[in-house]
Parts: C-alpha cells; sequence; structure tokens
C-alpha cells in the first residue's frame, strides 16, 4: 500500500509573511484531510507554538521543531519506533539537538570572546520580541518556550563569519535564517529530524511518497529528504538563492498562495 506524506515549513510556507495567519492555506488544509494524507509541520517555531497551531488547524500529526531539534510524535502514533526516544507529556520524543541552556552558555562565551555585540531570543522581554517580529506579545511568549535552538541577532554583522567559525570548534553551528542567526548543534538541521520521521512511516511496510513545501535556504535539507519538493516564493516575490536539491519545483505565489498550488500539483501526482 502506498502513504503520501506532507512535509511542510510553516512561517512564509503554510502561514503568512506578514499576518502569521493560515486562512489562505485552508482549502490545501482541507484537501490533505479529505485523502488522509497526513500532515508534518517542520519548523523554527518551538513545541509551544506547534501546539497552539495543531489544535487551531486539528492536525494529531508528528511535529518538527525549531529547525530539527527534535521530533515530537503523539504516543501510540507508531506501533513502534526504530530510534531511541524519550517518553514526555503525551509524546515520544525523539531528540537531535543540544540542550537550550547549553547553547545560551555558548553564545554569551562565544560574544564574550570575540567581542561581539549580540541579542538572543532569551535577552528580550516578549514585549521586544513582539516589537522587532510582528508576532503578538501572546505569541511572543510561545516562542520563547526554546528548547534545542537560540535565534539571536548580530549587532556587528561583519564578526557573523567569526561567530560561525568558533561555533564550528565548539561543535555547534549558526544557521542563517531570514533575520535572525540560530545557534543549534553540529548535527541538528531539518533534513537529520525528517530523515529520521520518514524512516518512522516507512518500517510500517508502506511506500511512502514524501512531499516537503518550504521557502528558505533553511529548508533546502528538508526539501533534499523527499521526492516531491517544492520551493514556494518568498515575500516580495521571488526565490533564495540556488541550490542542488533534485526535482526541486518553484511554484508562483508567496506563502501561502504558492503552498495550495504544490499541495494540488503533490496530489496530482500518481
Amino acid at each position: 500500500m502506498e502513504q503520501k506524506i506532507l512535509i511542510t515549513d510553516l512561517d512564509g510556507s503554510l502561514l503568512d509573511p506578514e499576518t502569521y495567519g493560515y486562512e489562505a492555506a485552508k482549502p490545501g488544509l482541507e484537501l490533505l484531510a479529505a485523502r488522509r494524507i497526513p500532515v508534518i509541520f517542520c519548523t523554527s517555531k518551538t513545541r509551544a507554538e506547534v501546539e497552539h497551531l495543531r489544535q487551531e488547524v486539528g492536525n494529531q500529526d508528528p511535529f518538527i521543531v525549531e529547525n530539527g531539534g527534535a521530533i515530537y510524535i503523539p504516543h501510540g502514533y507508531f506501533p513502534r519506533l526504530p530510534v531511541p526516544a524519550r517518553s514526555r507529556e503525551g509524546y515520544d520524543v525523539v531528540e537531535c539537538g543540544v540542550p537550550y541552556a547549553q547553547l545560551r552558555e555558548n553564545l554569551r562565551t562565544i560574544a564574550q570572546s570575540l567581542g561581539v555585540s549580540i541579542k538572543g531570543f532569551g535577552d528580550m522581554t516578549p514585549e521586544e520580541l513582539a516589537q522587532m517580529t510582528g508576532l503578538s506579545p501572546a505569541q511572543a511568549v510561545l516562542a520563547q518556550q526554546r528548547e534545542y535552538d537560540e535565534p539571536f541577532l548580530v549587532i556587528d554583522q561583519d564578526k557573523l563569519d567569526d561567530m560561525c567559525r568558533e561555533a564550528e570548534r565548539r561543535g555547534l553551528t549558526v544557521i542563517l535564517a531570514g533575520r535572525f542567526a540560530h545557534l543549534v548543534g553540529k548535527a541538528h538541521h531539518k533534513g537529520t529530524a525528517c530523515r529520521i520521521l520518514l524512516a518512522c512511516y516507512r518500517q510500517q511496510g508502506e511506500r511512502c511518497l514524501a512531499a516537503a513545501i518550504g521557502d528558505s535556504v533553511n529548508d533546502f535539507p528538508m526539501l533534499e529528504q523527499v521526492e516531491y519538493p517544492f520551493l514556494v516564493e518568498q515575500r516580495g516575490g521571488g526565490y533564495p538563492a540556488e541550490t542542488t536539491v533534485k526535482g526541486l519545483v518553484y511554484v508562483k505565489g508567496v506563502g501561502p498562495q504558492g503552498w495550495v498550488r504544490a499541495v494540488r500539483q503533490f496530489l496530482e501526482e500518481p
């Protein structure tokens, strides 16, 4: 039996890049629900943010948080798991990332050693973060409940390369995604988490055909893991840098408008 699966980025893909709303994506979500196709959120957002969205849209599938930091699988979703997992609050959690406290400590040390001025999510009040990102104060509180990934602003942009090198020396890495850089573990990215989760589906004995939808360079590792990769237009139009992702389909439409087109195209595939 064949199982189709959709993996999707959120901000700028399923969610509108300006309002963070999903209303324009509803036609695609309804099509996927009608065909009982799992929709896997794979995002830089926190578990708290994703749980809030899942409740709003009625999603009950596994999800990937903080750029691949962890996979949250509802208890009993799979009969068995091919990888170690921790039981936590109704989930089997597969952790790929470095604990948040360790990232925060390393970020402070790196910045001090290089004399770099930075500001991480953990250094901001919810009001500051809301003003900077366009999130509501309540959404900003959820965004700060981080476990595996510290987003930060580098005030001295000319020092960013030095920070990247120092992070690598410490066994960490810096992901450049939009206005914020992210300090994460070295083996931590969306592609690793997607590969593990797809293995969980495939070990059930079914043939899985997976699609993924993203909008940024940060999504390329995720797009590399699937048979049908789609890239929607970014805010203002256009696409990110060229990529070697095989079979990548460039979809017209910014955010959820392009997202719905990608969903329809995936569902038309045999």
